[in-house]
């Protein structure tokens, strides 16, 4: 074996795992967060540029809100390319290529960022940095070949928890800068990325490594999208991972446009909710691989339903303090379901594959198929939840534009987790299950 190349992986075996296997997947999960992390951090860069965007950049708020909303939808386009170039091109190389990838949106935001330039062109530079966000799907669908079953939810949730608190943090940074620099030096932020994004390229071409079985787990695009749980989890994670992105773009502007607060302030307060969403994920994950991925998911969305109540209640209030109690609680349980949801999707794939075993298939064949499905399914669910972001952005401009406050967009959001709760429990707890993982899984599909 040569570094950065390898032919055999079994971490299913136990032995192996042991001896070989576990400090491999180790050292590539580390780094898989890192650059991870560093494009989450791109991908929510306009969360943080709007704040210093003040009256002389003449962007009214339903225009930040849509420009805070184009990452989102580039984001959750280039998901599905991303998850595929690992099998293409393996995830070491591609984990490389996207962290160098993140300096064109950097680049760019750094020469555009003045009183002046035309909207169009922010949206054009706020669109550059969806790249951020395909990172998160080639990392998923890579670390998820390194990990035996009984360790996924966790391995999927720390990587994902790690990539996640990159919004937060790049927020930190902002309220950083506005604190000691004041509100007319953006360009600050991006003087702080540009070095960590050409060190996460050269830390993943130096210790990363290609799986020869990811590499050929090719052709399964057109197989998932076949396969009828790919949009019920896509539905589920849209309520999930939606609601995270979505509300960690446009938390800082809810607090500027309903409740007064200046750049400072907001970016004072911006950054609580995705840093705690973002640490609580790996513990749905590991929830999830004891207790069940379906069994959180559905207690989680009551969870969500019922903090979208306190927060609707505290907008139409005017009440900050009830309304940040609420919009925290909105992150937690995000970040939570995030990591159940996660952790379903393997679980589905892998119950799956033992019916291809009763029906003749060797147990190494029914695991590449698992694998396989598995890794396509991550892109496809990826994108779309992603999507819920956009969704949740423009919910919020139609919401101030019509009504001048978040009160309506609220509203829906609690009827949106209500039936993503029925739908988890129609469709994953309802039925008695037949399946040899902790995953509740329908026997007949």
């Amino acid at each position: 074996m040569r570094r950065g190349s390898i032919q055999q992986w079994h971490p299913e075996d136990v032995e192996f795992w042991e001896r070989t296997g576990k400090a491999t997947a180790h050292r590539n999960l580390w780094l898989s967060i890192f650059s991870e992390h560093i494009g989450f951090s791109i991908w929510s860069l306009w969360s943080v540029m709007v704040l210093f965007m003040g009256k002389d950049y003449h962007v009214d708020p339903a225009g930040k809100f849509f420009l805070v909303a184009m990452p989102t939808l580039v984001g959750s386009f280039v998901r599905i390319p991303y998850t595929f170039a690992v099998a293409r091109f393996g995830g070491r190389t591609w984990t490389v290529v996207s962290a160098v990838l993140l300096l064109a949106p950097t680049l760019a935001a750094a020469v555009v960022m003045h009183p002046g330039t035309s909207y169009g062109t922010f949206l054009a530079v706020a669109a550059l940095t969806g790249l951020g966000g395909g990172n998160f799907a080639s990392s998923m669908t890579n670390i998820n070949a390194f990990f035996p079953m009984r360790r996924k939810g966790w391995a999927l949730g720390l990587n994902a928890g790690g990539g996640n608190v990159g919004v937060p943090v790049i927020q930190l940074v902002a309220l950083a800068v506005i604190s000691w620099a004041g509100a007319g030096h953006p360009r600050l932020v991006l003087a702080v990325y540009l070095p960590l994004i050409v060190v996460a390229a050269v830390c993943a071409a130096l210790f990363m490594d290609n799986l020869a079985v990811t590499r050929n787990d090719t052709g399964a695009f057109k197989e998932i999208l076949r396969e009828r749980h790919t949009w019920l989890m896509s539905a589920l994670y849209v309520g999930t991972f939606g609601s995270f992105i979505g509300f960690s773009f446009a938390f800082g502007l809810v607090l500027q446009n309903q409740f007064g607060r200046t750049p400072l302030q907001a970016a004072q307060l911006t950054f609580i909710g995705p840093l705690l969403g973002s640490l609580i994920r790996p513990v749905g994950g590991r929830l999830a691989d004891r207790l069940g991925g379906a069994r959180i998911t559905f207690w989680n969305f009551g969870a969500m339903a019922a903090a979208a109540a306190l927060v609707t209640y505290a907008s139409s209030t005017r009440s900050l303090p009830v309304f940040l109690v609420g919009f925290v609680g909105l992150f937690v349980f995000a970040g939570l379901g995030n990591g159940s949801t996660y952790k379903m999707i393997p679980g589905i794939f892998d119950a799956k594959a033992q019916d291809r075993i009763a029906a003749g298939s060797t147990a190494e064949q029914a695991a590449a198929w698992s694998r396989r499905m598995t890794g396509a399914a991550i892109g496809v669910i990826g994108a779309v939840g992603a999507l819920g972001g956009l969704l949740i952005n423009l919910a919020f401009r139609e919401s101030f534009l019509t009504a001048h406050s978040g009160t309506p967009a609220f509203v829906s959001f609690l009827a949106a987790y209500a039936l993503c709760a029925a739908l988890t429990w129609a469709v994953y707890l309802r039925r008695p299950v037949a399946t040899l993982t902790a995953e509740a899984v329908p026997a007949r599909v």
